[in-house]
């Protein structure tokens, strides 16, 4: 079953902070800055933290994965905003 992550980072190094966010495009939908929200099964979720943990300094940079729910289910709906309006993103087929 898919969930609904949000994951926030903060990395202290901007060459580092550029490799995560490249990493990052490639799994999920970027809201804000620093802040994605990707829909992953279990094995994703692994694949994902292991590829960041291998970009991360680990005493300096942190990661944070929110679980908000079944991306049928709560997950699609428990994000709220306030000021501009929370749209949720669009996906596209991409065909190479």
């Amino acid at each position: 079953m898919r969930q609904t992550y949000i994951v926030a980072y903060d990395i202290c190094d901007p060459k580092r902070l550029r490799k995560v966010f490249k990493l990052m495009r490639g799994w999920g939908d970027h809201l804000q800055l620093s802040v994605f929200q990707c829909e992953l099964n279990p094995r994703e979720l692994v694949e994902l933290r292991a590829g960041l943990g291998q970009l991360l300094h680990h005493d300096e940079d942190q990661v944070l994965f929110v679980n908000v729910g079944p991306v049928e289910g709560r997950g699609a709906t428990s994000i709220t905003a306030l000021g501009r309006p929370y749209t949720h993103p669009e996906r596209h087929a991409i065909v190479a």
